[in-house]
């Protein structure tokens, strides 16, 4: 048996024996001789996984809660402009602390509304997010006096109810003596499902006593274990179809295998088979895009030619983790038979039509990998289309997106992370190859526009943590203005991002998408260079910005040494053509504009 094979089940035994530890705690009476309080009994659990950054807005049904964390030793307060940016900075946290989650804090019924659409992309997109509610006494809950805050109707669980649509699981506290297995409860539940979670904080339950016993236990990160029998057969299967597929075989590899905690896994497969490897636009760099046996990104229809082909005529299609949304599938253009595929997924499998619930990848992938080892020298026969970022000729010095993309493929660096805004930025760098460990960052499935600033907060400061490389966001103009006051957040915590500002005069995706010269798609032109000034360094001493017109101009800042060390906090605005857009998102948005069918 391999090391990630059998690590992965002493993992997942330990998890189960403390899971059934903690459900014993539960039921025992509770040695009250280690009192803390409630509110630290949520941050030492918090600690314990990871978290030294949590985000949110202060409101007067939180203060008590954030004296807490103010003076906590480990965990640091951001504090953010509106809790919407902060919902998006929990979410690019998370995404950077892989094992982890992030957090938010709101207020009541206000705060907490304001940053529903953040928890709902982080739902949507299956990132590990805890919602902390500091929310009315439990006296004044019962009572239900008309508080500021509320609906004036006496529905105090309103919101509690719209948490609910939008979590994994919800944990209404209402006792101290509940209190500490329900924060668990939540806690495993985000980390285990990579969704968010949802925790009410009662004012007068913050100072409360409760017993320190459960934290002695430490939390499960993963899933119960398969099934030994029913794991087997589906391994046997999976060994099977190999072998009928004359190792004519191609993995697929997209988003939950980062969510759910399988890149290496998925690296230890890729490796040991030999089998070529593409993933989909979600999951791009859970895979080392420098690996030589990776081809680049399948995106059905709208795919290179060359990947197009490789990935639809392999025999077999050994999918793991896949998200099939539009925009991740060129408008649902996968042309993989189901009698060729194979599914794996956190927590179940599917052979051709055959669904397996229950048995999850993270502990699949080590043994199948073992049986499918002896195969890899037919498997390395297999040509993969080398997957580079060729420069265009252009016979002018306008930046397009043909030339501007693969420019940048030379300016990153291992270890960085790049964030790609909605729309221009996420299509247009999907076929730009990205160095070793650079972890890319995009809501491609929930799409909403200024994610990106919020999130590159949060990832800056997981990167900073975890001694990663440099922060880079693209971004366009439109978007930018969404959730701009978030630059100033960087500011204060002394991050240091570069930020691509794409000033193409407004909404390019929907230009492309519909209104491709109506007034309704375009935007005010800001002084983009005067921004961070504005918001925080009012000196200059902590940032600078830059435009660039042309090509010429451009190179000369990416050679830029000082500039590509970045030491300090920089935005670039880069002029670019009001009606260019990325070739896949040219195909994807005319895909698109066919399916909505505004015009008959």
């Amino acid at each position: 048996m391999s090391e990630v094979s059998t690590t992965v089940d002493n993992q997942a035994l330990q998890a189960e024996v403390n899971r059934l530890k903690l459900e014993v705690k539960a039921l025992q009476v509770e040695d009250r001789s280690e009192d803390i309080y409630l509110g630290n009994y949520l941050l030492t659990r918090l600690e314990q996984l990871g978290v030294k950054s949590m985000f949110g807005v202060p409101g007067d049904f939180n203060l008590g809660f954030l004296d807490l964390v103010e003076d906590h030793p480990t965990i640091d307060w951001i504090g953010n402009c509106n809790e919407l940016n902060a919902s998006y900075a929990a979410d690019g946290y998370a995404r950077v602390k892989e094992q982890g989650l992030g957090v938010l804090l709101t207020t009541f019924g206000v705060g907490e509304l304001s940053a529903i659409n953040g928890i709902a992309g982080a739902f949507s997109e299956m990132v590990p997010v805890l919602h902390i509610a500091g929310v009315p006494s439990t006296a004044q809950q019962k009572s239900k006096p008309m508080l500021h805050h509320t609906l004036g109707d006496g529905r105090f669980d309103a919101y509690l109810k719209a948490a609910a649509q939008f979590t994994i699981s919800q944990a209404d506290l209402t006792s101290a003596a509940s209190a500490p297995s329900e924060i668990d409860r939540v806690l495993v539940d985000c980390i285990v499902h990579a969704r968010p979670t949802y925790l009410t904080l009662p004012t007068d339950l913050v100072y409360t006593k409760v017993s320190s016993e459960r934290l002695k236990i430490s939390l499960s990160h993963l899933p119960p274990p398969n099934d030994a029998d029913e794991e087997e057969f589906i391994i046997s299967e999976i060994e099977k179809l190999v072998e009928e597929a004359d190792n004519d075989v191609i993995v697929l590899v997209d988003a939950c295998a980062i969510r759910h905690d399988a890149r290496k896994e998925v690296r230890e497969l890729i490796e040991k088979t030999q089998f070529p490897v593409y993933s989909a636009p979600m999951g791009k760099t859970a895979v080392d895009e420098t690996y030589e046996r990776y081809g680049g990104i399948y995106v059905g229809s709208i795919s290179h030619p060359e990947i197009k082909e490789k990935v639809e005529s392999a025999k077999l299609i050994l999918s793991i983790g896949c998200l099939k949304s539009d925009f991740n599938s060129g408008n649902f253009t996968y042309s993989i038979p189901t009698l060729r595929t194979v599914e794996l997924h956190s927590s179940w499998t599917k052979i051709k039509y055959a669904e397996f619930p229950g048995v999850g990848m993270k502990q699949l992938l080590p043994k199948l990998t073992q049986r499918l080892h002896p195969y890899n020298s037919l498997a390395r026969k297999i040509e993969v289309p080398k997957f580079v970022a060729n420069i265009p000729e252009e016979d002018n010095d306008v930046i397009s997106h043909d030339w501007f993309w693969p420019r940048l493929s030379g300016f990153f660096k291992p270890k960085d992370i790049i964030i790609a805004e909605t729309g221009t930025s996420s299509f247009g760098i999907l076929d730009v190859p990205l160095p070793k460990d650079a972890v890319f960052l995009a809501q491609i499935l929930w799409g909403s526009i200024g994610w990106t600033v919020g999130s590159t907060l949060g990832a800056a400061l997981a990167a900073r943590e975890l001694g990663l490389g440099r922060t880079i966001l693209f971004i366009g103009d439109g978007s930018l203005q969404l959730t701009v006051q978030e630059l100033s957040s960087m500011l204060k915590k002394d991050l240091k991002p570069i930020i691509f500002v794409l000033n193409n005069s407004g909404y390019t995706i929907e230009r492309y998408l519909h209104g491709k010269t109506r007034h309704y798609n375009d935007i005010v032109n800001w002084k983009w260079t005067s921004l961070l000034n504005v918001l925080g360094d009012a000196e200059g001493t902590k940032s600078k910005s830059y435009t660039v017109n042309n090509k010429a101009e451009l190179s000369e800042l990416l050679d830029n040494s000082s500039f590509a060390n970045a030491d300090i906090m920089q935005l670039v605005e880069v002029m670019m053509p009001m009606h260019d857009a990325p070739r896949a998102l040219q195909v994807q948005a005319d895909l698109s504009g066919k399916t909505n069918k505004y015009v008959a």
